[in-house]
């Protein structure tokens, strides 16, 4: 076993030479001798400090002891019990479950599946092994809560977080305001696909229609019969749009970054502020996302690579509108010194349908 080393610095008016001689005829431990001014320095094993101290009075001398590294905080901490205990605390702490917690849409919903989990043991201070898997305890709460369609479980270290989801209200009653429709183009294009919940095609694919044209009738013929139910539904159709556009040169947009995650400490007797977090609670994870914000100054030769792209993402976000961009043509860009502007010809896919009261048989 390697033995401890110590540092000495022998001083005085007495002759720490005599000592440090005594020390070397008596078989001590000396290592590393150096004598400056009447100051000798040298190392020496617990022994030799032991015989240092008995006989530093009867030479006259001061005496000094270092141990080596000892004041190095990292040394101390890592070579004491407490090093050991502190491991052992986040240890010991991860094999409970600490924080339950009920994230409902409604407090008694919340409060019933509280008093299921306390039945199953799902409670704070339990262990974690013991805990029932996900199936069982899901299986557990929706048997006696028919509203809910699903139960979904978020853990997070020692917390678990139980996230009850409800079951969307549903009617077999269908309203309809207003009077009977029919749909009408709200744009020119080529029509490309029917959509309809009601009502009969009054266009075909392929064909050409123009704004305000009828589409889909509300109103069906059968022999001598007649029957208005009103057209519903989407009609999609191609059309070239011409878009027109100015943006600044240097733009900013915000990129998705690095995401990292620390490890932060809150031991109770460390702290100078009072804190929210439990005092049980010593060991945190945090989740930090980096979203740097950027700038990118357009060119000439950007077109394709970035000011496209960039205006389909501005142009479909504009409209609520369900729609596809198909295809593009640049017509004319401009770069100025401080502005781009241009003109962009786009091939959309939409929903070109509007209702319109129906020309005949509309009226109760």
């Amino acid at each position: 076993m390697k033995r401890k080393l110590y540092d000495i610095e022998l001083s005085g008016m007495g002759k720490p030479a005599n000592l440090v001689n005594e020390l070397i005829r008596d078989k001590k431990r000396v290592k590393n001798l150096e004598h400056i001014d009447g100051t000798i320095w040298f190392q020496t094993d617990g022994s030799g400090v032991r015989y240092i101290r008995t006989n530093r009075k009867r030479h006259q001398v001061k005496v000094r002891v270092v141990r080596l590294d000892d004041e190095t905080p990292m040394n101390r901490l890592f070579h004491s019990w407490i090093a050991l205990l502190l491991c052992a605390i986040p240890f010991v702490a991860s094999l409970f479950l600490w924080q339950v917690n009920v994230d409902a849409e409604y407090p008694e919903v919340a409060e019933r599946i509280e008093a299921k989990l306390e039945k199953a043991s799902v409670v704070p201070m339990s262990l974690l092994r013991q805990l029932p898997d996900e199936g069982r305890i899901r299986s557990l709460i929706m048997t006696e809560e028919p509203e809910l369609s699903w139960v979904r479980f978020e853990k997070k270290g020692t917390t678990l977080t139980i996230v009850p989801m409800m079951s969307p209200k549903t009617t077999n009653k269908i309203a309809k305001d207003g009077k009977p429709s029919e749909l009408a183009a709200r744009t020119g294009g080529v029509v490309t696909g029917f959509q309809l919940k009601s009502g009969e095609r009054v266009a075909r694919i392929h064909q050409t229609v123009k704004k305000g044209d009828l589409l889909a009738t509300g109103i069906l013929e059968q022999g001598d019969k007649v029957a208005i139910v009103g057209a519903e539904g989407a009609v999609f159709a191609d059309y070239w749009l011409e878009y027109k556009f100015s943006l600044p040169k240097t733009i900013e947009y915000r990129s998705l970054g690095q995401t990292s995650m620390s490890l932060e400490w809150n031991l109770p007797w460390m702290k100078k502020t009072a804190s929210s977090q439990p005092f049980w609670k010593v060991v945190k994870l945090n989740e930090i996302k980096d979203e740097p914000i950027r700038t990118l100054t357009l060119e000439k030769g950007m077109e394709k690579k970035f000011l496209v792209p960039l205006l389909k993402h501005k142009l479909l976000s504009e409209t609520s509108f369900e729609k596809e961009i198909k295809d593009e043509n640049i017509l004319q860009v401009t770069f100025d010194n401080d502005k781009v502007t241009g003109t962009i010809l786009f091939l959309i896919n939409e929903n070109i349908a509007v209702k319109r009261p129906l020309s005949q048989g509309g009226d109760d």
